[in-house]
């Protein structure tokens, strides 16, 4: 499962913590506010008060060699330049923060984070929206009974076609696929699978994640 840090809980950063803990990502929240992270503590278990500008810090609570970390934090420069400077120091691989000032934008690209946002300018959702796109694997719930499960196409499976990689001991429906970034919702099972394939199926909610691991074991 993706590990994503947020650090700093104002509206901004509360508001992508929250999002993202609906989604199956696993959610570092950090803030230097303890009554902020008793908030978010409702929807994210692992939420932790600390000093962002402190290595060591960050180390303990696993924020080490991440695919992505939001810094959000508010008008504390000093602490957001720190903080973004400590995230590469400690490997941290796609960095995006938030700028108050296009000095402080350029401040913090400069020093090494990966994109810089302005708040008043793109609002949470958007970035909520990007990082999906990057998820390999997510689930929709369509009821009780039914779930969507959408996933990029394990390296096993790459050059295989769709009809080669079905499993007859599961009740799962292809019903979708994306590849060189069109969906087609018309099944082509000649197809041979790509990197970088997206494929959606249906099933049971009780089943259909068990597809995805024994697809993965082909």
């Amino acid at each position: 499962m993706k590990t994503v840090a947020v650090i700093g809980l104002g509206k901004f950063g509360f508001y992508i913590a929250k999002s993202l803990s609906k989604l199956d990502v696993t959610v570092i929240a950090v803030d230097h506010n303890e009554q902020r992270i008793q908030e978010i503590s409702e929807y994210i278990d692992n939420a932790f008060v600390l000093d962002s500008t402190n290595k060591l810090a960050l180390q303990e609570v696993g924020i080490v060699e991440l695919d992505t970390v939001i810094v959000s934090i508010g008008e504390n420069i000093e602490a957001s330049i720190l903080t973004v400077m400590a995230l590469k120091d400690l490997d941290n691989k796609n960095i995006i923060a938030k700028a108050i000032t296009t000095t402080h934008g350029e401040i913090l690209a400069k020093i090494g984070a990966s994109r810089v946002v302005h708040p008043e300018k793109i609002a949470g959702r958007i970035l909520v929206k990007n990082l999906v796109e990057n998820i390999n694997f997510e689930k929709i719930d369509l009821s009780n009974s039914m779930r969507i499960i959408k996933f990029i196409a394990p390296p096993n499976t790459v050059s295989k076609t769709l009809k080669e990689i079905e499993l007859k001991n599961h009740d799962a429906k292809l019903i979708a696929y994306k590849t060189e970034g069109n969906w087609n919702t018309e099944i082509d099972y000649k197809h041979q699978i790509k990197e970088d394939d997206v494929l959606a199926y249906l099933g049971d909610a009780k089943n259909i994640e068990s597809f995805y691991e024994e697809l993965l074991k082909l």
